[in-house]
């Protein structure tokens, strides 16, 4: 399962990180040149937290299999290495990001005002894709590194 698993994970890290960005620009744009917020942008808002959720999904099912996760619920915190943040600090602050990314999008949805609605989205969406940041573990990172795409 993890040879399916991990691929897709990889992958769907770069449709949330492109969503999340093309959603920041759609939000901040609109903020500052004070446009409507459409139909399509709604569209972003929305489809901009499912793909996240999808993600979040992959993943937990990917902590459930993953045997470097295994091995640090085995053997909890045995110093910061590779272990300790896919055991710990990933799950953590990725769980996080989506819970701001909700909160976020369930805001924007309600707000009154078109501008209520982009200053919303931007700064929810943004703290979410900051967090992101710091979790994905990228291959210069020193907590953990993996490549940009895992190949299938």
């Amino acid at each position: 399962m993890n040879t399916i698993l991990l691929p897709l994970h990889s992958i769907f890290r770069w449709l949330v990180l492109v969503s999340l960005l093309y959603a920041i620009y759609v939000s901040f744009k609109g903020k500052a040149m004070h446009l409507p917020f459409t139909k399509n942008i709604n569209h972003i808002r929305h489809w901009t937290a499912t793909i996240s959720h999808i993600q979040l999904m992959i993943g937990i099912i990917l902590y459930t299999q993953s045997p470097t996760v295994s091995h640090f619920l085995n053997n909890g915190i045995t110093g910061w290495n590779e272990f300790t943040f896919f055991g710990m600090a990933h799950i953590l602050l990725m769980l996080t990001a989506i819970i701001i990314i909700t909160i976020g999008s369930a805001k924007t949805k309600r707000k009154k005002t078109d501008l209520e609605k982009f200053r919303t989205m931007f700064k929810f969406f943004t703290i979410g894709l900051l967090i992101i940041f710091i979790a994905i573990p990228w291959p210069f990172s020193p907590l953990a590194d993996r490549p940009y795409i895992r190949p299938f």
